[in-house]
């Protein structure tokens, strides 16, 4: 088996969105960077598998510091991107009339706080108001998550301070002075990589390579979740979202012309406690999925069985009978979170310095939007 050594200024762990920027970031200052990705490819996970949503802030009513932080970044994010995110569809936010958590008042009170669009409709011939205490029209957009991979791929790719290293298994790490030893096999070849700074973006994996640097993990929960794609002719170019408990939404997944469809009910098929994913379809003859470096739900034999039926049953109860849905597929994939956050279902971004030299960064985030917020601490 061959082996190779290498010196870089950085090494990025995850080749998602937030891994991918970072990268690039770095990159642009001058340094040299290795990327790290364990799969085939990059955008493989979380940043494929997602409802695509590109947040103003009305997705959290009771975490005003989520809600502030995804309006923070959407004006930018919508300027550097706007090749790739979808603006020209009807938004509706909704209050379900029995079990929300949220009702109209308070929604209102929300939006007013945060300055964003919230015009209540009185009557629409797609709606049932029967099962809708309120109806608004919002704005929000979608961001197209297979356009944001062809182009962050082609741009890491295209960097001569970045070496991009798919399908790398890491193996175990050392301190030689002022920087950090990796050392981690791709296929039939060995590496040992040498740098005084690591920035881990690896999103559910986050407290197991958090672990391997020696520094603490985070504290998360892990859900296998689901996201269905959909399409309707009448309510095609349109999104619903139904605030704020056990609901669901529908909306455009970027420009595929598909509807993503998501429910707090049934999105989300299994759940893990702790730190690190442990799930039951994970089995010791399988090492490309692991508790420490999980695999691709979606093309895993052990999936679950989709509840996109489920889904579209609860989402249908809150349209007109012109409206129907049609269902097409699923991807699967973990979802993260951490476990501060259960209660007020926040989703902040934490960068966390967890050494000083040779420097480790803990970047986990789960919105896209926040991509920015690695730059306040690099």
């Amino acid at each position: 088996m061959q082996h190779s050594s290498h010196s870089f200024d950085a090494v990025v762990i995850g080749g998602g969105i937030f891994g991918c920027y970072a990268a690039l970031y770095l990159a642009r200052k001058g340094m040299r960077v290795a990327l790290l990705e364990k799969e085939a490819r990059l955008f493989q996970k979380a940043s494929l598998v997602n409802q695509a949503r590109l947040h103003s802030g009305y997705h959290y009513p009771r975490s005003l510091a989520t809600a502030a932080l995804s309006d923070e970044h959407k004006e930018r994010f919508t300027r550097e991107h706007r090749a790739f995110v979808h603006f020209s569809f009807e938004k509706y936010y909704a209050i379900d009339r029995f079990g929300s958590f949220t009702d109209a008042a308070q929604f209102e009170r929300f939006c007013s706080k945060l300055g964003i669009r919230c015009d209540r409709v009185a009557e629409h011939p797609l709606f049932n108001f029967d099962r809708l205490e309120a109806l608004y029209r919002t704005e929000e957009y979608s961001f197209d998550p297979l356009l944001l991979r062809e182009y962050y791929s082609a741009q890491v790719y295209a960097h001569d301070h970045i070496e991009v290293f798919c399908q790398a298994q890491l193996r175990e790490v050392a301190v030689q002075g002022k920087c950090w030893q990796i050392a981690f096999s791709q296929q039939e070849k060995e590496y040992t990589l040498e740098s005084p700074l690591v920035v881990n973006a690896t999103y559910a994996a986050s407290s197991a390579v958090n672990a391997l640097f020696g520094c603490a993990e985070l504290q998360l929960t892990h859900e296998i979740s689901e996201i269905a794609f959909i399409n309707s002719k009448a309510f095609s170019n349109k999104g619903l979202t139904v605030m704020d408990g056990p609901f669901g939404s529908i909306m455009p997944y970027g420009k595929s012309g598909l509807l993503s469809l998501s429910s707090v009910a049934y999105t989300h098929h299994k759940i893990s406690y702790q730190n690190t994913p442990h799930f039951d379809c994970m089995i010791p003859e399988d090492p490309a999925c692991t508790p420490s470096a999980p695999g691709i739900c979606t093309t895993c034999e052990r999936r679950p069985h989709s509840n996109a039926y489920k889904m579209l049953q609860q989402m249908q109860q809150y349209f007109s009978d012109e409206v129907r849905f049609d269902y097409w597929f699923s991807y699967f994939t973990i979802k993260s979170k951490l476990k501060a956050n259960y209660i007020d279902d926040g989703r902040p971004t934490e960068i966390s310095r967890l050494r000083e030299t040779p420097g480790f960064f803990c970047l986990f985030a789960g919105k896209i939007n926040s991509i920015y917020e690695i730059e306040k601490m690099l």
